[in-house]
């Protein structure tokens, strides 16, 4: 009896060989398990075992010791019966059926965080502190199960890397790549500060080229227009772009009718012209007085006598995105009063051009009106402030009703002026944005300086200060 129940307690032959699969990311490492053999089998089959092995210590006492049979076969087939009888009555009364056991998880017992069903006895991963069935760990983006050795986390999610990168790695928007990473492993990048456009460092130093006006940098699937000074101008800001003197005039005379409503008039007629960069930097060499925005002038004031080469008809859009069949003339320009043109770039949108307009108004304003011997910041200041008062007006009542026509032609679609009004709206506040954030002395600080002083006592009696002192009111 003793062999078979040592052959009882050494339990099941049957063995699962070990392994495991394992990968990290931050903090949390996956691991793949192959449980152990399980006591739940072992428990089930122990009493059947114990009941056979006790029948058959039984069977061998009733063998003689040579092998031969007793000859009192019902005598000992009853004392099995009554020997088999007591061991069932035993197990009975020690699991009564009609009382059950408490239920209980049985020791090792594994439920799955996706599921939320036992995992049984395959296997299974250990990470984020809980345990899963391999194909209910499944990456958040994509829905699949996650198999790599190493996976992403966004807060309590797990993504596939590849999907994490896909949905959190900044791309550039000029070469649409993922933004590489620095040495240190980080990722850097340049930003726009008021566009927001996100692009490689690298972009900065190898040529890629800006837009003149709202200075967003070309995208690779998108072709600029070259002017035939060298500058580029966007889709966007082509729209409402303003290219020829005559086109100007009806936006000249606008921001007069301005001026005259702020009881600014203007008396003498100031003759505008629109030039091309070559023509402004010339000119703005024949002026003795003056202060200039470097490292580009885009606009000027004249107050000596020159010969200027003005746009008499706006170029067309050829091959290769660039500008031909424009038309120049050359034109005399006489002093008759203190201010004798006023010159503008052309090539810029509608409301740049405004803001231009309105700044070098109020240079011949202040001229025309004995204002003498400025300093820089305070001229350059009140023209700011005047700059962007009109930006200011023209952002706030809606400039979709004044957008000049273009070469593009007006579009039929309404859908169209709607998108193409928010964004010269957009386009208005980011001008007023380069005024306000301007860190040159003259520019910057003297229109600070300047609007302050507007906000406080006013424009009129802010003026009638700078003529007594030649300073702005503290």
């Amino acid at each position: 009896m003793m062999k078979w129940l040592s052959k009882l307690f050494k339990g099941s032959s049957h063995k699962v060989s070990d392994g495991h699969y394992s990968g990290a990311f931050g903090d949390d490492n996956v691991i793949w398990h192959v449980p152990s053999n399980s006591m739940d089998g072992q428990l089930r089959n122990e009493d059947e075992e114990l009941d056979h092995a006790i029948a058959l210590s039984l069977s061998e006492e009733l063998t003689k010791p040579d092998g031969s049979s007793l000859q009192e076969p019902e005598e000992n087939d009853e004392e099995l019966a009554r020997a088999l009888e007591a061991s069932l009555k035993m197990g009975s009364q020690q699991n009564p059926p009609s009382q059950p056991p408490p239920y209980s998880y049985p020791r090792g017992y594994r439920i799955c965080a996706g599921c939320n069903h036992e995992i049984g006895y395959g296997r299974f991963l250990s990470c984020m502190g809980t345990l899963w069935h391999p194909d209910c760990f499944c990456c958040v983006a994509c829905g699949l199960p996650i198999r790599e050795h190493e996976f992403s986390m966004s807060g309590n999610d797990p993504y596939h890397k590849s999907c994490y990168k896909e949905l959190h790695h900044p791309k550039c928007d000029v070469c649409h790549q993922f933004i590489p990473t620095n040495r240190a492993g980080l990722i850097e990048y340049r930003a726009h500060p008021f566009w927001g456009q996100r692009y490689c460092p690298s972009h900065e130093h190898d040529e890629t080229p800006r837009c003149c006006s709202c200075e967003r940098m070309e995208p690779r699937d998108v072709q600029y227009i070259s002017l035939d000074d060298g500058r580029k101008l966007c889709l966007e800001c082509l729209d409402s772009s303003i290219m020829d003197t005559g086109e100007c005039q009806p936006l000249y005379h606008e921001i007069r009718d301005y001026y005259e409503g702020m009881i600014m008039k203007l008396d003498q007629q100031i003759p505008m012209l629109l030039v091309e960069r070559q023509a402004l930097n010339e000119a703005m060499e024949g002026e003795k007085d003056g202060h200039h925005h470097m490292p580009e002038t885009r606009g000027l004031c004249l107050s000596e006598e020159q010969t200027v080469s003005s746009i008499l008809r706006r170029p067309k859009i050829g091959a290769g995105n660039r500008i031909t069949g424009m038309r120049t003339g050359s034109q005399k320009l006489t002093r008759r009063c203190e201010v004798t043109a006023i010159l503008i770039l052309y090539g810029l949108p509608r409301l740049l051009t405004g803001s231009i307009l309105a700044h070098e108004l109020m240079h011949g304003w202040l001229r025309l009106n004995g204002f003498r011997n400025l300093s820089p910041a305070v001229e350059e200041g009140i023209c700011q402030v005047l700059s962007h008062m009109w930006l200011e007006s023209e952002v706030m009542a809606g400039s979709s009703s004044n957008v000049a026509s273009t070469s593009t032609g007006a579009s039929s679609s309404s859908s169209k002026k709607a998108n193409r009004s928010q964004f010269e709206k957009k386009l208005g506040e980011f001008f007023m944005h380069q005024i306000s954030a301007d860190t040159s002395p003259a520019y910057g600080e003297g229109f600070r300086l300047g609007n302050a002083a507007v906000v406080q006592y006013g424009l009129r009696r802010t003026l009638d200060h700078i003529r007594l002192t030649g300073n702005f009111p503290l």
